[in-house]
This record gives C-alpha cells, structure tokens and sequence, in this order.
C-alpha cells in the first residue's frame, strides 16, 4: 500500500508519505496487537454479570466523528456530500440526505395498489353476498343450514385465531423486552415443547401423518437448539444492544404495535373475505347460486379456486409489504443512533417512514413483491400434499422436495432483502441497487461471519412459530369439537388450519420485526464504517470482543485500509500545486 506514494507524488513528497504510511501501518498493526493480548484468549466467561472492559482506544480514533464512511476501494455508492456533514442533532432527511431523490421501482408500487384495489372489489362484492345470505349461514357455531363450504362457524374460528395472535404476539415482545438475558433460552425451549405437544396430540387423535410430521419438526428443533448453544453469548449481547436502544425511542414499540394492529385488522378483513368467496362462489345447496331465488349464479369451484389464489397472494403481497415496511422504518432509528449514539438526528422515525411511504415505497414493494410469489408457492405445495397427495407416490416427493427448494430459495431472498432495507433506510436506493451493494459489502467486510454467530433472527422466527402453531393447533381443535357439517370427514380441516397457521405468522412477525430490524441495521452500519463502532460505542465493542474474540478479525482489517487510505489522501492532496490566486 505505502508503494502507491510513488505512483503520484514526486520524490521528496513520497518519501514522507512513504513515512507517514508505513507509521499508519505500524500504528494499526499495533492496536490489533493490543486488542489481541486483551481480549484474544477471552472467553465468554460472565457475560450475565460482569461489567465490560474498556476498551484503550487509540488517539487516531478518539477525535469526534467527523468524516462519513470512506471509499474502501469498493464502489458501493457512496452518496456524494458525506463529506461536509454530520450526523448528530440534525434532522434525519438532513444527516441521512439523498442526492436527488427520486421514486424508485414505481412500477412495482403502481401494480401493489392495483393488487389492494382488486382484493378490495373481491372482498366487498363477495361480504355484500354473505351478508344477504346472513340467515342461511347462521349466527353462531352450529346453526347454519350451510353444509357445502364455509360459514359463520369458520368467522367465530378465525376471530379466536386473531385474537391469539395478538395475545401470543405482544406478550412474546413484552418477554424479550422483560428478560433480554434469558430470551433465547426461553424462546428454543419454548419452540421444542410447543412441537411435542403438538405432536402428541396428533397421535393422540390418531392422525399418525401429522403427529409424525410434528415430531420430526420437535427432534430437528431440539438438534438446532444443542448446536446453537456455543453462539449463545454473541446473540444475547447484540439483542440487549437492540432492546437497550429501543428503551430509549419509545417510538420503536409504538410501531411495533400500531403494525401488530394494522396486521391482525388486515387478517380479520381477509379472514371474512375468505368465508365470503366460498359463500358465494362454492357450487351445492346454495343460495347464492340460484339465480330463481335471487342469488347470482356463475358458481363453480374453478372460480372459488380462482379467487383463493388471488386473495391469498395479494394478503402474503400486502402484509409482506406491511412488515418490511415497518422493518424499514425502524432501521432509520437504530441507524441514527449508529452514527451519532449521544446526539442522535432528530426526527428519526418520522423522516425514516416519510422515505419507506415514498421514494422508497415502490422498492419495498418489489422486495416484498418476490417474497409474496415464494410464500404463495409453498403454500401451494403444502395444500396439495395435506389435501392426501396425488395418489403418485414419486408426485409426492416431487411437491416434498420442491417445497424445500423454495423454502432455501426464500430464506436467501429475506436474508438478503433484510439488510438491503435497512441500507435503503438510510441511503434511499433502488431496491436492486441497494440488494447488490449491501451483499457485497458485508461480504467484502466480513461482517458475513458475524451474522452467522447471530441467532437473534432465527430465534424470533422460531417465537413466531411458536404462535403460529398455536393458532394451528386452536384451529384443529375447534374443527374437531365443533364438528361443523361443512367439514364431514374433515375435508375442509388441512385448508382451515393452513390459513390459521399463515395468520398467526403474520400477526406475530409483525410484533417482532422491530427487534430483528435493530441488529440488522447495526450489522449494515458495521459493515459500512466500522470505524465508528470503535470510535463511538467502544463499550459495545469490547463487549463484543470478549463473548466472540474473532470479531476483531472481521473488522481490524478495513480498519487497517481505513488508516492507510486517509494518509495516501492527505498525502495527495498536500502535494497538489497549490492555485496561486
């Protein structure tokens, strides 16, 4: 790196640049060395009880954040006025300002209201014919004369599920929030008692294909679980960071629960529709059907099918949206309080939220967009197989295998959709744009191992497995005690618990997208100027240090460029001829 000097600078001006870089160097080479004898042979050792070292920064890192994140020799699109600002105490729009903002992937935006308006005209035509057939349905559990499709029955069921995964949802939060230290513990064990429970109670009913199912689901669980104890203190630290600063903006939570609300509203409307759409379109006994008195006609199951599938993508579309929306928002916050922790941007959620519902608006979309067509695709492939197959054997297995490959295929798209949010969140690019830039730069950084360590997200997915299949499993039972006419022999149970299951997942992923969007955004943050977690959260980083020693592998090296880069500047810019007016 020193030998870049001679590339540009005369003699005599290379030969102290030369100096100047080699000392950066050492300098570097020094404080890796001093991080290594403190904190190298650390275990984790404590980490409930005892107070952090601090960390003996370096006088090179103690002068106040001033400058943005330098070029690293990556072109990840850096926003051009970085350079003569600041982030703490301004307005976020100002600290995080985009050059010449503009609305990205509108046409992704555009075709999500269109969607929303169908659901709407779908939704309001097919309740205007239930409430006309209100009587024939019934008003209760069992009184409805319907014994071809869904009823009242099915609305009383799914009312029940809401209101679970409301209950599970906010109290699985308000827990994390209680006891941050104990939280994975609790949320693991929680997850493995909940599948055997489960699965015992499918034998117990003799559904020997489901109580199998769940039992392989419990044993996987608890193998997860054993394997994940060792990254344990990692991911228990950087959830306290997030809870910590969540305490501090109340806004974080407020969020947290007007998108829980705006989630299980949303699955009330769509939970009517769905009964709706079989009330008036399921062909049999029904009145709707009969045009001689007074119902519509044009009943066929095609069109039931039909009307399934559309409103089942526009609802995975919409409270995708809703969620990596809120997921957004909230990045903005942790995002300010990254780059200035004592003076944060004022405004944060506000100016975060404003950006998502606008410029941004179109790209969450069409990340959310991708995500809605691989939900609706295994949902697809888990009604086939629950409904008893296809009779072939090797179909079977095809639709098994696919659903797994979709399964890997989505887990890919949220890993990478997750921190190009909270990138797009602060720096307001297009969502392709922002997807290539931030995969890259975690990569090139490092910061790739560090999310590995984490287990943060895949234990909230676990919690809200966990509701999910609580609302599954009310719905089984229900189905079961009730016994409604529509479902003789259980034909409609596997559809009704599958969307029971879907509500409850996207209820409670809506409570807990907050806690995961805050440690997304400080991984993205780290990855882009990790300088600054050393220079202004140096307590954070010593801790980090101590429970996962490698951490200053990840970093020390781009720290090391950040140092070199800075001299080879200055260097430059002090052997430019000077203008002599």
């Amino acid at each position: 790196m020193s030998r870049l000097a001679h590339l540009f600078l005369p003699r005599s001006a290379s030969q102290n640049c030369y100096s100047s870089i080699k000392a950066a160097e050492s300098q570097s080479e020094l404080v890796a060395m001093n991080q290594q004898g403190q904190y190298g042979g650390g275990e984790a050792q404590g980490y409930y009880q005892e107070q952090p070292q601090q960390y003996q920064m370096d006088q090179q890192y103690k002068q106040p954040y001033q400058q943005p994140p330098p070029n690293y020799g990556q072109n990840y699109g850096q926003q051009q006025n970085y350079g003569q600002q600041e982030y703490g105490g301004k307005p976020f729009t100002q600290a995080f300002k985009v050059d010449r903002p503009k609305w990205n992937d509108i046409w992704a935006g555009i075709l999500l209201i269109l969607v929303f308006g169908g659901f709407v005209v779908v939704s309001g035509y097919t309740l205007s014919a239930y409430a006309s057939t209100g009587n024939f349905q019934g008003g209760g559990f069992n009184d409805s004369s319907n014994t071809f499709g869904l009823n009242t029955n099915t609305l009383v069921l799914f009312a029940f599920i809401l209101v679970t995964a409301l209950v599970l949802g906010y109290a699985y939060v308000s827990l994390a929030r209680l006891f941050t230290k104990q939280f994975i513990w609790i949320s693991g064990i929680l997850n493995i008692v909940m599948s055997l429970a489960t699965a015992i109670y499918y034998f117990y009913r003799r559904s020997w294909v489901g109580g199998a199912l769940w039992l392989v689901i419990a044993v996987f669980s608890i193998i997860c679980f054993i394997s994940w104890i060792k990254r344990i203190p990692f991911s228990v630290l950087m959830f306290q960071t997030a809870v910590d600063v969540s305490r501090k903006h109340g806004h974080v939570y407020l969020v947290s629960f007007l998108g829980g609300l705006a989630a299980a509203a949303f699955s009330a409307w769509f939970a009517a529709t769905l009964v709706a759409v079989y009330v008036r379109f399921e062909p049999g006994q029904n009145p709707s059907c009969a045009t001689s008195a007074g119902g519509g006609g044009s009943c066929s199951s095609a069109t039931v099918i039909g009307l399934l599938v559309y409103i089942t993508f526009a609802g995975y579309w919409i409270t995708e949206w809703l969620k990596n929306t809120i997921h957004t928002t909230i990045s903005g916050v942790y995002g300010a309080w990254y780059f200035a922790p004592n003076n944060p941007s004022t405004g944060a959620t506000r100016g975060a939220a404003r950006r998502a519902l606008t410029y941004s608006f179109g790209s969450i979309s069409l990340g959310s967009l991708l995500v809605a067509i691989l939900d609706l695709l295994r949902f697809a492939c888990s009604v086939a197989r629950n409904q008893g197959g296809t009779g072939n054997g090797i179909a079977d297995c095809a639709f098994c295998i696919l659903q797994c490959i979709l399964g890997l295929v989505q887990w890919a798209l949220e890993f990478v959709n997750r921190y190009a949010f909270s990138y797009m969140a602060l720096y307001g690019k297009a969502y392709f744009a922002s997807a290539k830039d931030t995969w890259r730069m975690i990569k090139d950084r490092g910061i790739d191992a560090l999310i590995n360590e984490c287990l943060v997200g895949p234990v909230l997915s676990m919690g809200c497995l966990f509701v999910a299949v609580c609302c599954a499993l009310i719905a089984y039972v229900y189905l079961d005690v009730t016994d409604p006419a529509y479902n003789q022999g259980g034909s409609f149970t596997a559809v009704i618990v599958l969307y029971a299951f879907l509500i409850g997942l996207q209820v409670a992923g809506c409570f807990v997208v907050p806690l995961n969007s805050g440690i997304d955004t400080i991984f993205v943050a780290a990855a882009w100027d990790p300088q600054v977690l050393m220079q202004e959260h140096p307590e954070l980083y010593s801790k980090m240090i101590a429970v996962y020693p490698h951490v200053q592998v990840c970093i020390r090296s781009t720290v090391t460029s950040i140092a070199i880069s800075h001299s080879v500047l200055s260097c430059l810019a002090l052997s430019l001829p000077r203008d002599p007016g």
